[in-house]
């Protein structure tokens, strides 16, 4: 019973992860498609929000889960397809934690805007290319992260 709890445990973890990543991406990409300061700065307020709630639970969750399930199940923390799903969560975090920042500065900048009536800075601009390029990284580790998990492939170092 307790590998069928931490396994639900980690998947809607890894759930919750993925989730609620693209849906942070899609609502700031459409935010920021408007071009529209105060729709933006709106949204980055409710992403953080999210982000903070959601993603940050579950990244730290994830590997507790994760090494309860191994170690329950029998599983070396040393086998390659754990070491290399462990490395692309390492990844994954290094894109995350930059994101936020972005996402509360480009918020920041956007709410500075729409008060003073004034365009998006060339700062914000910048902040989103970078928070986009980001995004590809963290989403790709994260799936490959997934297949890892389903597939359980031998690797040898």
């Amino acid at each position: 019973m307790l590998y069928f709890i931490l396994k639900f445990l980690h998947v809607i973890g890894a759930s919750v992860l993925f989730g609620t990543g693209a849906g942070i991406a899609f609502f700031m990409l459409l935010a920021h498609r408007t071009g529209r300061a105060e729709t933006i700065a709106a949204v980055a307020r409710i992403v953080v929000v999210a982000d903070f709630l959601f993603t940050a639970t579950a990244v730290v969750l994830q590997p507790i889960t994760g090494i309860a399930l191994a170690w329950n199940v029998g599983y070396s923390l040393t086998e390659g397809w754990i070491l290399l799903s462990i490395l692309l969560y390492v990844v994954t975090g290094a894109f995350w934690l930059p994101v936020v920042w972005m996402q509360m500065e480009m918020g920041r900048l956007a709410e500075a805007a729409s008060k003073g009536g004034q365009p998006l800075p060339k700062r914000y601009h910048q902040l989103f290319h970078l928070w986009f390029a980001f995004g590809f990284p963290a989403f790709g580790a994260v799936l490959a992260i997934f297949w890892l998990m389903i597939t359980r492939p031998a690797i040898e170092w």
